[in-house]
């Protein structure tokens, strides 16, 4: 079994490439757009590269919850130390996705935003999951953990059981009729939260 010390050395740049993949594609296909050459981006650019750059900060928002659970499975603290990174991770993507989003779709048209935001109750609830995001991420350092104190961070950073919600229903809300992917999405978070509950951890954990 690999030590600390070398999960720090060899596991976290294999982690950072793979999480970086879905961004070098997209980049990537960009790319081979604005060069005229074949890609993978559809006949609608701008909404494959929204629902891509979506999706993706959603399934690594989820990774970053299943840390912990994971940890606790396997009775060894060392996957804790992949957790900040897949969270930062998340972030990273949830801001390609509004980016995306004003960008291609609004042409930065901010007043067209604010429209958005106030009338459709799906992008209400994303930008508010991004803006509860954001202290989340500014304050991930241990800087910052030594700054507002264990207790008050952790207690910060719990802000997160409201925010992977919301971003389901951001989800949920986006597709069209019914469809089962939100779904499926939704009861992995469900999972998720239940193995967090005491008595499941005891269970969980017990020799």
């Amino acid at each position: 079994m690999l030590t600390s010390k070398q999960l720090r050395r060899y596991g976290k740049p294999l982690v950072f490439g793979a999480l970086l993949i879905p961004f070098v594609w997209l980049v990537y296909n960009w790319w081979h757009l604005f060069e005229r050459v074949p890609h993978d981006l559809g006949f609608n650019p701008q909404e494959t590269s929204n629902r891509f750059s979506g999706d993706w900060a959603m399934r690594i928002l989820l990774l970053s919850l299943a840390v912990t659970p994971f940890s606790t499975l396997v009775r060894s603290p060392k996957p804790i130390m992949f957790r900040r990174m897949i969270g930062l991770f998340g972030f990273f993507y949830v801001c390609v996705h509004i980016t995306s989003y004003i960008w291609l779709d609004l042409r930065l048209n901010w007043l067209e935003l604010w429209a958005d935001v106030t009338k459709r109750l799906y992008i209400t609830v994303g930008m508010g999951a991004l803006l509860l995001l954001v202290p989340l991420a500014i304050t991930s350092t241990k800087g910052w953990v030594k700054r507002l104190g264990s207790r008050r961070w952790k207690k910060l950073h719990k802000l997160i059981y409201f925010i992977a919600p919301m971003v389901i229903l951001h989800f949920f809300m986006m597709r069209k009729g019914f469809q089962i992917e939100p779904l499926l999405y939704g009861f992995l978070l469900v999972v998720l939260m239940v193995l967090r509950l005491p008595v499941i951890k005891r269970v969980v954990s017990r020799p």
